[in-house]
C-alpha cells in the first residue's frame, strides 16, 4: 500500500509525480511549496532530498506540516503568509517552485507569478495544479453547465497562460490528466502546467 507521503500529488483520482514527472529529480534542490493543502507533497520532498520549503496562510496547515515533518523525522522550512510573501528567499535562490490546487483563492495571480520568478533560478521549473476551468462549470459532477466558462470565479487557461508569459515564464508542459479511477467524468478535473522562468 501506498504512503500519501510516498510522492507528489496534483490532484484526487489523477496520477501522480512517478507518473508525471513534472518534477523530476529533487536531491539537493532548494524547492518552495506554496500551499499545504495538498497533504504529504513536502515530505515527500524532503524524503527525496530536497530542501524544502512551504508557505501558506493558514496557521493550521503551517502547524500541521511541522508536525508531519516531525513524525517523519523530515526537515522542512515553514513560513506562515500569504502566497506572494517570499520575501524569505533571495532572488534567483530555487530550484524549483510546485503549488498543487493551492492557487484558486488567491487574489492577485499575477503578484505570485512575479514573485516566483523572482526566486527561481534561471530555466528552473514552476509546477502548478488548479482546478480545470471546466470542470469548475459543473456543479456535483453533472454534465449540466452551471456557471459562464468566463466568470469571475473562474480562471480561464488563456488566463493563466497570458498571467505566465507575462511574468516572463515560458510554459513546456501542458496536461489535462484523465482520472485513473473508474468515472463518468467528461470533462477534465485538473489542469496541470510546468513553466520554466525566462531570464533574470
Amino acid at each position: 500500500m501506498t504512503d500519501q507521503h510516498d510522492t507528489i500529488s496534483y490532484g484526487t483520482g489523477i496520477a501522480d509525480e512517478r507518473e508525471l514527472r513534472l518534477c523530476g529529480d529533487v536531491t539537493g534542490k532548494r524547492v518552495i511549496e506554496l500551499g499545504a493543502g495538498t497533504p504529504g507533497n513536502a515530505i515527500a520532498l524532503a524524503r527525496r532530498g530536497a530542501r524544502t520549503i512551504v508557505i501558506d496562510p493558514s496557521a493550521d496547515l503551517i502547524a500541521a506540516i511541522r508536525a508531519q515533518a516531525e513524525a517523519a523525522e523530515v526537515r522542512i522550512e515553514c513560513h506562515e503568509g500569504d502566497l506572494a510573501d517570499l520575501g524569505f528567499a533571495t532572488s534567483s535562490s530555487v530550484d524549483l517552485v510546485l503549488s498543487a490546487l493551492a492557487l484558486a483563492t488567491v487574489d492577485d495571480l499575477s503578484r505570485v507569478f512575479r514573485q516566483v520568478h523572482r526566486v527561481l533560478r534561471t530555466d528552473a521549473a514552476f509546477v502548478l495544479s488548479v482546478h480545470h476551468p471546466l470542470a469548475a462549470m459543473l456543479e456535483g459532477g453533472e454534465v449540466v453547465l452551471r456557471k459562464s466558462y468566463w466568470s469571475n470565479e473562474n480562471r480561464t487557461v488563456s488566463g493563466l497562460f497570458t498571467s505566465l508569459t507575462r511574468a516572463n515564464f515560458q510554459i513546456d508542459v501542458m496536461q489535462e490528466p484523465e482520472p485513473t479511477e473508474a468515472t463518468t467524468a467528461m470533462v477534465p478535473r485538473y489542469l496541470l502546467l510546468r513553466a520554466r522562468k525566462l531570464g533574470l
